[in-house]
């Protein structure tokens, strides 16, 4: 399973066989625009050859940006030209934020241990791998409706 979850200016995504996390990655210029997007899951589709790939529901997106919507709908497009079968699942909130749900997913998968983002203070930006976090959330989602 090849999950995709995409934020402001990244896109992360993380590749899982069962339950094993085999490779995750975060991508700037995937971001760019939605060529790049494609050209990234298609990258990564043929490195990995998954049996589904995973991504937002763009309608329940509530909180994406008209750019980030774009991304995630270029991802599927590619997945959909590639003959994969393709979900798109609500994000849900299971956590009372980004980072208890970092720590949780930290405690399934100690290997993103060092790619866990610090908490933000409120001035701050967003962590760059808090999207890696998503696309895992996105992922475990997709597997326990399975």
């Amino acid at each position: 399973m090849l999950a995709f979850a995409a934020a402001t200016g990244r896109v992360g995504s993380v590749f899982l066989i069962g339950d094993r996390l085999i490779d995750w990655h975060i991508s700037n210029k995937a971001a760019e625009s939605k060529v790049e997007a494609a050209g990234h899951a298609q990258t990564l589709i043929n490195r990995f050859v998954p049996d589904v790939v995973v991504t937002e529901d763009l309608e329940a997106a509530s909180s994406k940006g008209e750019h980030t919507l774009s991304l995630l709908s270029a991802i599927s497009t590619t997945a959909a030209h590639n003959g994969l079968f393709d979900v798109s699942v609500p994000r849900k909130h299971l956590y009372a934020n980004k980072y208890v749900e970092a720590d949780a997913l930290v405690e399934e998968y100690p290997e993103l241990a060092p790619w866990k983002p610090a908490q933000r203070r409120f001035y701050d930006n967003e962590p760059r791998n808090t999207v890696l976090f998503e696309a895992l959330s996105l992922a475990l989602l997709m597997r326990d409706q399975a």
